[in-house]
């Protein structure tokens, strides 16, 4: 059975605020809810940076239902790996066994904050698999010390462990990447429908079998609106830094950036890759590439602050009996 996501952007909406969607997400019927965890907005117009964190906790306190999770933490310039281990075990303990680590190689917008540069993706890749080692070795609720070619470890130990443990989610999407990470890993993320990830992943020796032992968790924008002028324009404002895709999005160090990179962006470029509007069958066929590619999770993202309430009240419930009653 697929299950259906909502997103809290903590680019676009401030802490109370994303407190108040995500019961109000829960309330609607979505099986899980996603956080962005960012330092930068991509585009000053989104105007918001809360500490994915602290939020997240004050969600796992304030829902009862719906799973959790990163989407994605980078564990391994502006977070050591052993602050995520012990902050992923507390907010486990908090929502009493809903939370899934999401973890990724991650960007640049957000990494760079800490001084310590911007490493070549191979690096950067080597970077995130002894991050998650160091992370699982503090799991175990052992005392450990690391010596290790990026990270070191000195007599630390997680000292509140959930009974559960924290399952972990990788971010990936070349062969290469998949090969490396999907042993590692027990839940594969991605953001692009693309049916070979999911056969690449399932034919590494080693890795969880999505559909069985494995979840594949995507995610997908939309703009919901009552006026789809209006909701195109916000995806434009809002939005237009999606139309790079993750190779220049990965490398581009701020929001100026960003914004010299979709200048030319038009907002009919944008409604060509978010469906925008009324339509929620549109919604439901962009949704289903995601399905049809073996994805079992798929996140929406409602874009922009503006209208999130109205989305939730309105749209969210009808739209997801439509999803349900399409997906496999």
């Amino acid at each position: 059975m697929t299950r259906f996501g909502y997103t809290l952007m903590t680019e676009q909406s401030g802490p109370r605020e994303l407190v108040g969607y995500a019961v109000a997400a829960e309330r609607v019927g979505f099986d899980f809810e996603v956080s962005s965890d960012h330092f930068s907005p991509w585009l000053t117009e989104q105007g918001h940076a809360p500490y994915a964190w602290t939020t997240l906790g004050a969600v796992a306190q304030a829902t009862e239902r719906v799973g959790l999770m990163t989407y994605v933490t980078c564990p391994t310039l502006r977070y050591h790996p052993a602050v995520v281990a012990q902050k992923s075990a507390t907010l486990q303990i908090l929502a009493e066994g809903r939370f899934t680590l999401g973890l990724g190689s991650g960007e640049n917008l957000n990494e760079h904050v800490v001084g310590e540069g911007w490493p070549a993706i191979a690096e950067r890749q080597d970077l995130l698999a002894e991050a998650i080692e160091v992370i699982r070795s503090l799991h175990t609720g052992e005392l450990v010390d690391h010596r290790g070619d990026f990270f070191q470890v000195d007599s630390a130990r997680i000292w509140d462990l959930p009974e559960e443990g924290v399952e972990i989610g990788v971010a990936v999407a070349g062969a290469r990447a998949i090969e490396r990470f999907a042993p590692l890993a027990d839940h594969l993320v991605a953001t692009e429908p693309d049916a070979e990830i999911i056969q690449n992943w399932n034919d590494v020796d080693g890795a969880p079998r999505i559909g069985k032992d494995a979840r594949a968790v995507g995610q997908i924008p939309i703009c919901w609106d009552p006026d789809e002028e209006a909701a195109i324009a916000r995806a434009h404002e809002q939005f237009r830094w999606f139309a790079g895709g993750w190779k220049v999005n990965a490398d581009l160090p701020t929001p100026a950036g960003f914004a010299g990179a979709t200048q030319f962006v038009r907002p009919e470029d944008v409604a060509e890759s978010i469906p925008c509007g009324p339509d929620l069958d549109k919604v439901v066929e962009a949704v289903s590439a995601y399905w049809e590619a073996g994805f079992t999770d798929i996140a929406l993202v409602q874009v922009g602050d503006e209208g999130q309430d109205r989305f939730l009240d309105e749209a969210a419930g009808p739209l997801l009996e439509k999803l349900r009653a399409a997906a496999p």
